[in-house]
């Protein structure tokens, strides 16, 4: 009996909540919608400051590219002039900004790439929300000629409102769930990926295979072979 009993009142308890959230489905459908344009908004922002940071980057890395152009050329006018030791602590410092300037193209690239994948997912965001919005209008127009045709009787359960809420949520749940797995699988590459530079690194300081990294000694090489080349008629 008192089993009975604690279901009557679980199925009356749920019957008020389903009562509860049809009469107010548009009240809330409105503020899901607030929400999500103010956190799409939100994301835009960020999208944009990440571009403007990467277009900064871009300068930086210009800069470092002119001024390895300009070492290498002191440089030669220097092995040309007799001037080994100062050949060589240029070559030092040449190979340190190719390292850092490949490193900084590299991660260019990739953002390059995760700018384009947030630009396109921001795309499908705004028109999704658009089309909740134009949903929500229509919603609103009918619900206000039915409640003016039925006057005070009471109103039916709001079966649209109450799907679209499900669909929004089960669209967010299945959207971190792959941002999730996305960041995990980055991580894990990180993980395998860093051995195997190492490995390479320590190949290539024996001798076996390039360098895997530019090398003071192969930029002096370089620049003694560029100031050995006869100069090009002024």
């Amino acid at each position: 009996m008192l089993k009975t009993v604690i279901t009557l009142l679980r199925g009356r308890a749920f019957e008020a909540e389903e009562r509860f959230a049809d009469r107010h489905a548009l009240v809330i459908l409105d503020q899901q919608i607030r929400d999500a344009a103010s956190a799409l908004a939100r994301a835009k922002k960020a999208l944009a400051l990440a571009t403007a940071q990467d277009g900064v980057e871009a300068k930086k890395l210009s800069a470092v590219r002119a001024e390895i152009e300009a070492l290498e050329s002191r440089a030669v006018e220097a092995l040309r002039g007799g001037r080994e030791d100062l050949a060589e602590k240029a070559a030092a410092a040449i190979a340190a900004l190719e390292a850092n300037a490949a490193a900084a193209d590299t991660a260019r690239q990739t953002f390059a790439v995760e700018i384009g994948k947030l630009e396109r997912a921001l795309q499908r965001q705004t028109a999704r929300l658009a089309e909740l919005d134009r949903g929500r209008r229509i919603a609103r127009a009918a619900e206000a000629v039915r409640i003016a045709r039925q006057g005070r009787l009471e109103e039916p359960p709001c079966h649209r409102a109450t799907l679209s809420e499900a669909e929004a949520t089960l669209a967010r749940l299945r959207e971190r769930q792959l941002e999730a797995s996305a960041a995990e699988a980055a991580l894990d590459s990180l993980d395998v990926a860093a051995p195997a530079e190492t490995l390479q690194e320590t190949l290539a300081a024996a001798g076996f295979g390039p360098p895997a990294a530019p090398r003071a000694a192969d930029v002096l090489a370089r620049l003694r072979r560029r100031a050995a080349a006869p100069s090009a008629p002024a």
